[in-house]
Formats: C-alpha cells, structure tokens, sequence
C-alpha cells in the first residue's frame, strides 16, 4: 500500500511570521487561506509586489520594530511601543532617540555582553575537562 505524500500547509499567521511581515496588513486573500510549504517558499524566493511593499515600509511586526531598534520586544513594551510600526515611524524614533529606547539599547548591549561572556567561560570549562 502506497501512502501519498500530504502537502504540509501553514495558518496565514504562521506564515506571516516565518515571512517577517505583520498579518493584518497582508491582502485579504493571504489571510483567509492556508498556505502551503511549496507557496511560502515561492513567496521567499521571489517575493510579490504587496510582499516586498510591507517589508520595506510597514507595518512591521513587534520582532521586527525591535530588531530594527535595538531592543528587545520586552523593552519596546517598557517603551510603551505596543502597534505595529512603519519604517518611516521606526526612522523618527531612531532620530529623536527618546529616553526609553537609549536606556533599552544600553540594557540589550549588557546582555549581548553578558552571553558572550557566559558563552566564553564555558567553552573555556569545556577546553578544562577535556
């Protein structure tokens, strides 16, 4: 008996995600269906008009406004940045650099630091034992 292969499909939501891009601003038809493995892939590979428009103006998604500033997605919430932004939004925040977003940059640079440092002590536990 010969099992046919199933086409692995995603929710809009999760594809969305694995994409970059905030659900809410993809077209109507992106977000009623299911997508496809084979469909995301082709959506990665050469990306369509809407696709390419939303990831380099926006809205973007909390991941996305936080990797773009620096931060953390905890500290765009201290900040008191819980929407979706847009490029140009994200711009002027990086210009004016309120208060919150420099104390949350130099919170995300300590823990940088400290992982590395953590990361370094145990390769060099782990150099020790061998």
């Amino acid at each position: 008996m010969k099992s046919h292969p199933t086409t692995q499909t995603m929710k809009p939501a999760t594809a969305a995600k694995k994409l970059g891009v905030y659900l809410e601003a993809t077209p109507a038809e992106f977000q009623e269906g299911v997508v496809s493995r084979s469909e995301l892939n082709a959506l990665q590979a050469d990306p369509p008009e809407w696709l390419q428009e939303l990831r380099h103006n926006g809205p973007h998604p909390r991941p996305v406004v936080a990797a773009k500033l620096g931060v953390s997605i905890a500290g765009l919430a201290r900040g008191g940045v819980t929407e979706p932004l847009t490029t140009e939004q994200i711009d002027a925040l990086k210009q004016d650099l309120p208060e919150w977003l420099r104390k949350e940059r130099a919170t995300q640079a300590e823990v940088r630091k400290e992982a590395v440092r953590i990361k370094e002590k145990k390769a060099e536990q782990g150099d020790r034992s061998s």
